[in-house]
């Protein structure tokens, strides 16, 4: 199966910078640094000690900054590379990074050989760690082929994904197997490596728990704050199509109960804004972007987030959230955004029935009454009405055993990889 996969990337070099150019043109690729995905790298690696992180998404990037503060202070480490995929990754890398001179960002390039090589030639870590499941082949047969240590950290794979695999038996084993240790996120990815073929699996619980704690009214604009001091504040993250009117339905509801509330809306994409503000104009409300939030008055209704890596500022403000991709059913993508964040800076936190990626943790969290399932925005609309009776300061004892949580998940994590390092 390997051979067929060579083969196959092979076919696709030749065509890989027009593919990637049309992508740049659609502005799903950086306008300036697209061409690192073809490993055309200007930045220097510096000598010593050279630690890799691989990362998805924004997600997966945000999950690593406790690991990444901490190795900032290991003096034996001379240099942090991460790298990624997305744009929205990169942006919000950037705005973590842009000072540092320690800490390098670069797009991973695509999983052609020659390209591969080129990176880890140029790159020549001295310990690879990939977040979450991403698994590019011909990046790991060469990683091995080079003596590099090569860990999963927050390990997750969800059921299509491991019959995916699972129907690739011998494929599978010969990747996982170069694994020297994978830390995974939850006992279904424990289950599901084992019989894939990793060899050294430990579980500590979801990194994501361990997130840094923003205090992050701190960050928002001073005049941003004073617009909003005296209103009644909720907020849905991670929104797809059809959540934004769910939203608005409920918008309406609560304005029956409170003339000065406010709904916060962070889409997952922000290339969706324009059809987004014109699908709830349409229903006679009143929109602002952040990006203008100058314009704002006490008319507004729904404040729409136009930026990349700006969440956790509007949880920090918001007593309630509602998370997205719960309330479809995606027919590849499972369902479910990840609750960690918000219920680490004390929201409550409500979903559709579609959770299927984060089953555990909402387990978890369900257990400490974080979380409420609702269906409509009726439901919705009863369930906030409630919740706006409460201090949010009621939820400080949970805060604090989540917190609990998360620093032993990620003291248990950095003693793990810090083996690699002192060897």
């Amino acid at each position: 199966m390997y051979f067929w996969y060579k083969l196959l990337t092979y076919l696709f070099y030749p065509f890989a910078p027009f593919f990637l150019f049309l992508r740049k043109l659609k502005k799903k690729e950086h306008s300036i640094r697209y061409k690192e995905k073809l490993s055309q790298i200007n930045t220097p690696r510096g000598e010593g000690f050279l630690i890799w992180f691989h990362v998805a998404s924004v997600g997966e990037a945000m999950s690593i900054l406790p690991l990444i503060e901490n190795f900032e202070q290991d003096g034996k480490i001379k240099r942090i590379l991460i790298t990624s995929i997305t744009v929205s990754s990169a942006e919000v890398l950037k705005k973590k990074f842009n000072k540092n001179t320690k800490v390098i960002h670069q797009f991973l390039p695509f999983d052609i050989l020659k390209y591969v090589k080129k990176f880890l030639k140029h790159w020549s870590p001295n310990l690879s760690i990939f977040i979450d499941s991403e698994i590019w082949p011909n990046l790991i047969f060469q990683i091995k082929e080079r003596n590099i240590p090569l860990l999963m950290v927050n390990g997750r794979i969800s059921k299509k994904t491991f019959s995916k695999w699972k129907s690739l038996k011998n494929f599978s084993k010969k990747i996982f197997e170069k694994f020297d240790l994978c830390i995974v996120a939850n006992n279904e990815t424990e289950n599901y490596l084992k019989i894939l073929g990793a060899q050294n699996i430990k579980n500590y619980g979801n990194l994501k728990f361990a997130n840094t704690k923003l205090n992050s009214n701190n960050n928002l604009n001073s005049a941003f704050l004073n617009k909003i001091k005296n209103r009644k504040i909720w907020c849905a993250a991670s929104t797809h199509p059809s959540e934004e009117i769910f939203c608005a339905k409920t918008h309406l509801m609560l304005k029956k109960n409170y003339n000065n509330i406010l709904t916060i809306i962070i889409p997952r994409h922000v290339d969706r804004i324009k059809t987004i503000n014109d699908e709830l104009s349409n229903l006679n409300l009143t929109i602002s972007l952040f990006s203008k939030f100058d314009q704002m008055n006490i008319d507004t209704d729904i404040l729409l987030i136009d930026s990349y890596g700006e969440t956790s500022k509007f949880y920090n403000i918001s007593k309630c959230v509602l998370l997205g991709k719960s309330l479809i059913k995606s027919p590849t993508n499972g369902g479910g955004q990840n609750p960690i964040e918000p219920s680490r800076l004390g929201c409550k936190i409500f979903h559709g029935p579609n959770v299927s990626n984060f089953t555990e943790i909402y387990e978890y969290l369900k257990s400490l009454g974080v979380t409420d399932q609702v269906s409509s925005p009726e439901e919705l609309n009863q369930s906030l009405v409630e919740e706006f009776k409460e201090d949010k300061a009621n939820n400080n004892q949970v805060i604090e055993k989540i917190d609990n949580y998360g620093l032993n998940i990620l003291n248990n994590v950095i003693k793990e990889i810090k083996i690699y390092i002192n060897t």
